[in-house]
């Protein structure tokens, strides 16, 4: 083959292969971005009768229920410096004296850790909570968390809301 043939085959393949990058390229650069996993704030773990929960397996959202500006948010950190995963905040509409723990399982083991860290004045008031996990509701005579529980053994199977792993 002559010299002159084999310098313009080599070229048109050369030609071909970029031409192909581009369209891949191309295609590439115009395709939409993954979208954002959202990664959940807690899930359903199921404890078995007599599993300790400590802290760190518990996820605690804290509301508002009096006049004090800022006590869920201050509530809330006094309870992740203690090892408690971060749920929701915010205010609610109903009035209480000073600490309340609203769910409908006064037994869970994640809710009966959380009120030994609330004081002696804490009531729990059998009502769905809202947010996720423990539902704190704090009012104006609410002041700090005591020495409470370091765990607490499940008394029967339950299902506690903890932080996802990974």
């Amino acid at each position: 083959m002559r010299e002159g043939a084999r310098s313009a085959i080599t070229i048109s393949v050369l030609g071909l292969l970029l031409v192909a990058a581009a369209l891949w390229g191309w295609s590439a650069a115009t395709d939409p971005l993954p979208a954002k996993v959202d990664t959940p704030i807690c899930v359903d773990r199921t404890v078995e009768a007599g599993t300790k929960v400590f802290a760190q397996d518990v996820t605690v959202s804290v509301y508002n229920a009096g006049i004090r500006e800022g006590l869920a948010g201050r509530t809330m950190q006094l309870l992740t410096d203690d090892g408690f995963a971060e749920g929701n905040s915010g205010n609610v509409s109903a009035r209480v004296d000073v600490v309340q723990i609203w769910t409908l399982e006064p037994q869970n083991p994640a809710v009966r850790l959380v009120a030994s860290r609330l004081g002696p004045d804490v009531e729990i008031e059998r009502r769905d909570g809202p947010g996720v996990g423990v539902a704190v509701v704090v009012g104006d005579g609410f002041r700090d968390l005591v020495d409470g529980r370091r765990s607490v053994a499940a008394q029967d199977d339950a299902t506690i809301c903890s932080p996802p792993v990974g």
